[in-house]
């Protein structure tokens, strides 16, 4: 039966990225460490914020950036002899539309470089995966844009609704995962709710300004 000791958020630390698609990852530990009274606390042994929750359970938000997400992950596992399969990491998926999550275990990393960056420091990819949708450029309103500058810039409205409903579903599975009750939880996550609909190049152009107003990224594009 899975056991899960080990929770990870991935994202870049700033308040320039605190708000993108790519940080998805932090909000949902966040979240998790609420809903389980934890509090999050900077341990630079850890390269990151660590929180304990109950039956020695740990929430962590790697402060390395994206890329050199692994540190993180592979110095607490070792320190507390934690295996690949017993961590949890949620991440951003350009693949699944917003609001669309899925868990699997094991795998590539698909170019996302704080997953690439997991595998090669645990030295296994048999670690579980909380893939968080935020689409892909390709579907949104300006497809010409590269995945690493879509990834670095504030979702629109209605994908951020759809983001936050999507990790408020997460929460609701939890229990479910805690008990190691894998095929059930993977049941509910994938199937409700539906994620939103991607844009499209015919949206108004009201739409178009407001996403123009928030897709304040930051200048700085470390790496996705």
């Amino acid at each position: 039966m899975t056991r899960f000791r080990l929770l990870v958020g991935l994202g870049n630390v700033g308040r320039g990225y605190a708000a993108t698609r790519h940080n998805v990852g932090f909000w949902w530990a966040d979240a998790m460490a609420a809903q389980l009274g934890a509090t999050f606390a900077n341990e630079t042994k850890f390269s990151g914020d660590v929180a304990k929750a109950a039956n020695d359970l740990r929430l962590l938000k790697p402060t390395t950036y994206m890329n050199l997400s692994g540190r993180a992950v592979a110095t607490l596992a070792r320190f507390f002899d934690i295996a690949p399969e017993e961590i949890l990491v949620a991440h951003d998926e350009l693949d699944l539309l917003p609001g669309a999550i899925r868990l699997k275990q094991g795998g590539g990393h698909a170019g996302h470089n704080g997953l690439r960056d997991i595998q090669q420091q645990l030295g296994s990819a048999a670690f579980w995966r909380l893939r968080l949708g935020i689409g892909h450029p390709r579907d949104s309103e300006t497809p010409q844009q590269q995945p690493a500058d879509y990834v670095l810039k504030p979702p629109r409205a209605e994908e951020l609704r759809a983001i936050e409903d999507a990790i408020a579903h997460a929460l609701e599975v939890w229990p479910l995962l805690a008990q190691g009750n894998i095929a059930q939880a993977t049941m509910r996550l994938h199937t409700d709710p539906a994620p939103i609909k991607a844009a499209n190049n015919t949206k108004n152009n009201a739409d178009v300004a407001e996403t123009g107003a928030a897709s304040t990224a930051p200048s700085a594009k470390e790496p996705s």
